[in-house]
């Protein structure tokens, strides 16, 4: 009887692995009045402020089936759910993961479902549109900025309003080695994470994503490469991820550490301060947009009731005051530069994030799909580099 279950359950799933099936066929299987919500936060549990956020959105006589998902296994459940017409209504997708999304047909046309999409920042929003249609809201976003130790480029003589390029950053870099302290933290782990460091340091050198292999490419790799040959940084960059290199900068033994708007808090804990990531020749460097989109997953069967209710949670989540206390609950800073203005006003410590956010860029907004091979092409070439002795 086992046995028969597990390959019916298989069959309706479209054969996948079981353990994934049994996640994705199961979290969503609901009642007409039941819209279900995905998102990539499955350490927010039931009894978080999300999770009472998100369910508060609820239209009159409909309730909210949230279920949380690690980032990585979210979208490969949502393509199994899709294809057995067991979609949630909603789901929060990582913006890199759009292109992959709207080419499998997983999400719909949010435009059309009567989301308002007016007044959001076109930067933030351009990994969602595709071929000219909406397929997912950015309520938000993070982003990489240049974490200093404010005592010790203080006891190296320091300022760091005088980093204005590469060669100035360089130049504080071994001030601060010189002086006693360590260097630079950041995360060159292979794959999309050590990627999504690197990219700052490939558009600040006036690299192009559709021309990957490029004097910017080797001038960035140079850059990052050198700072651990020379000892400014520690080897261990090339396993580290951002939560371990961020660790390493806790210590309180290194000068600079290249990291998230999402340890602002803990920096303003720690006394450090925040400046831009310089580019190459100076100004400041683009940094990738972070964040997820909500997105409204493809139904087999339409029931234009439920479909109108999922869109009055969406607006519910980007609307008014609720943009910002999505935002805050999120620590991001809004798509919309009134709600922008507000965060700063309300907590200084967002002010230097203004302008990274603002400048940022989408990874697929210029190559869609291409850029999976492309983020791919950059971790060898950087994992390559970090290792060379």
């Amino acid at each position: 009887m086992h046995n028969l279950f597990i390959k019916r359950f298989a069959t309706i799933c479209s054969a996948v692995v079981i353990a994934a099936s049994l996640a994705a066929c199961g979290g969503s299987n609901q009642s007409a009045d039941t819209i279900g919500f995905w998102d990539p936060y499955p350490q927010k549990n039931a009894s978080s402020t999300w999770e009472a956020f998100v369910k508060r959105c609820a239209p009159k006589g409909y309730k909210i089936k949230r279920t949380g998902y690690p980032q990585s296994d979210l979208l490969n459940n949502l393509t199994t759910a899709v294809k057995a017409g067991n979609a949630p209504q909603i789901a929060l997708i990582d913006n890199p993961k759009m292109p992959t999304a709207v080419d499998a047909g997983l999400v719909t046309d949010i435009k059309a479902a009567g989301i308002n999409t007016k007044g959001y920042d076109s930067n933030i929003e351009a990994p969602g549109i595709i071929d000219n249609v909406q397929y997912g809201i950015s309520y938000g976003s993070n982003a990489l900025g240049l974490y200093y130790n404010p005592k010790i480029l203080e006891k190296a003589g320091v300022d760091p309003a005088s980093i204005k390029d590469w060669a100035s950053l360089n130049k504080a870099i071994e001030q601060v080695v010189t002086s006693g302290s360590k260097g630079i933290t950041f995360a060159g782990i292979s794959g999309e994470e050590g990627t999504f460091q690197f990219l700052p340091w490939f558009w600040g050198a006036e690299g192009d994503l559709k021309h990957p292999k490029s004097q910017a490419e080797t001038d960035a790799l140079n850059l990052v490469s050198d700072w651990v040959r020379k000892g400014w940084a520690p080897k261990s960059v090339s396993t580290d991820n951002q939560s371990a290199a961020w660790d390493a900068f806790l210590t309180d033994q290194y000068g600079f550490s290249e990291n998230g708007s999402w340890q602002a808090e803990s920096a303003k804990e720690k006394g450090y301060g925040m400046i831009p990531i310089p580019g190459k020749s100076g100004g400041v460097a683009p940094v990738p947009t972070g964040g997820e989109f909500i997105t409204m997953p493809t139904q087999k069967k339409a029931d234009k009731n439920l479909s109108k209710a999922t869109a009055e949670v969406i607006n519910c989540l980007v609307d008014g005051d609720n943009l910002k206390k999505t935002n805050d609950e999120m620590v991001y800073l809004a798509a919309k530069r009134s709600v922008r203005n507000q965060q700063v006003k309300e907590n200084q410590i967002w002010a230097p994030w203004v302008k990274p956010i603002e400048q940022a860029k989408g990874r697929t907004s210029d190559i869609g799909l291409k850029y999976e091979d492309v983020s791919a092409q950059l971790s060898e070439d950087l994992q390559v580099a970090l290792n060379q002795r």
